[in-house]
């Protein structure tokens, strides 16, 4: 995988390991393909106190895989019946950028579940898409404040991946119980300035007085020897 893309996942699948071993009960990974964490892991291994797992997936290219305890879900439209409320933890990985209707999949995330959300979408990368698979949308973290907002969640966890030249992810928690898990969780930090490494010199300082000073010194050397 390029670095640039690789960076931001191991970062994510870090706070994964941190967060996954809280969470007990029926666990979905959303949108799963065959659930690799891309380090030749498998997301499923993460959650150590799941009673049990499950993948949802989309026809398609990286469609149905026909595993055990594997849903069919389309994420743009309602949600069957036998999927409300159906699990105490839904997760999803760097889906919803590719979702054109955007709210209507984070709501069908959130009615999914009988109280935890977990997602991670790209603040910063590039575009990426193909295929069935276009790329659409990239989340602030007010944006996904208002979307858990909006179907009755809040956040207790949010973070972002700080590494230039790379991706940048956000890994946001909700919870239909906040109260439950203030003890439980690391302390909440609302994120302030998501991706203010933008603008930042590329180089440090004085590096570029002192290229400039090295190229007029070249050019006066072709001078002197002509």
């Amino acid at each position: 995988m390029d670095r640039r893309f690789r960076i931001a996942r191991v970062w994510s699948n870090r706070e994964l390991r941190r967060l996954a071993p809280l969470f007990k009960g029926d666990i979905v990974n959303v949108s799963a393909w065959d659930d690799r964490d891309k380090e030749g892991g498998y997301y499923k291994d993460y959650f150590t106190q799941k009673n049990q797992y499950y993948l949802t997936n989309y026809s398609g290219d990286r469609g149905l895989q026909g595993k055990e305890n594997e849903y069919f879900l389309d994420l743009t439209q309602e949600l069957p019946s036998e999927l409300e409320k159906r699990f105490d933890v839904v997760f999803n990985h760097t889906t919803l950028e590719h979702v054109f209707e955007v709210r209507k999949a984070f709501q069908n995330l959130c009615l999914a579940s009988r109280d935890i959300v977990i997602v991670v979408v790209p603040f910063c990368q590039k575009q990426h898409g193909k295929d069935m698979y276009n790329d659409f949308w990239r989340f602030t973290p007010t944006c996904l404040r208002y979307l858990f907002q909006e179907n009755g969640l809040e956040v207790i966890y949010e973070a972002q991946n700080q590494d230039e030249n790379a991706a940048i992810y956000l890994l946001f928690v909700g919870s239909q119980h906040p109260e439950k898990w203030r003890q439980l969780m690391p302390p909440y930090k609302e994120l302030k300035e998501c991706g203010d490494w933008i603008g930042r010199p590329l180089y440090p300082p004085g590096f570029q007085l002192l290229k400039n000073t090295l190229t007029r010194f070249k050019k006066a050397l072709v001078n002197t020897k002509n």
